[in-house]
């Protein structure tokens, strides 16, 4: 397997949890590779740079070499490099806590369950 499609090299780098998930992000114009949006169905070399996506975090990814199929969680490093600056990554936890702790207009107070998970969120 010399150089895989997109989609395919997503799901098996774990950077997407099925190849349908990986083959919607690209259409939907959520994965570029150098700067351009990529299709599905686009073969990938060694030593492209990708940017996914995924929510509010933006990852961008070095392929370092092509694994022959999905690998485990461990050996991901060995076949891509996370380049992904810390402030990107801060900013997506920050935008995740906000999300979390955002309450609809006229919900009122929180419960005692919600008043609870909010104090965990913040002490651990």
């Amino acid at each position: 397997m010399d150089d895989p499609r997109l989609d395919k090299l997503l799901w098996s780098l774990r950077v997407f949890k099925t190849r349908p998930l990986a083959a919607a992000a690209c259409r939907a114009g959520r994965v570029t590779v150098g700067e351009l949006p990529a299709k599905p169905g686009r073969d990938v070399r060694a030593g492209e740079i990708l940017r996914v996506r995924l929510g509010a975090l933006t990852r961008t990814l070095r392929i370092v070499a092509i694994p022959r199929a999905r690998v485990g969680a461990k050996q991901v490093a060995e076949f891509m490099a996370d380049l992904t600056p810390a402030a990107e990554s801060a900013r997506a936890k920050q935008a995740d806590l906000e999300h979390r702790l955002a309450r609809q207009r006229g919900a009122g107070r929180p419960t005692k369950k919600e008043r609870r998970e909010i104090s965990e969120l913040f002490e651990g």
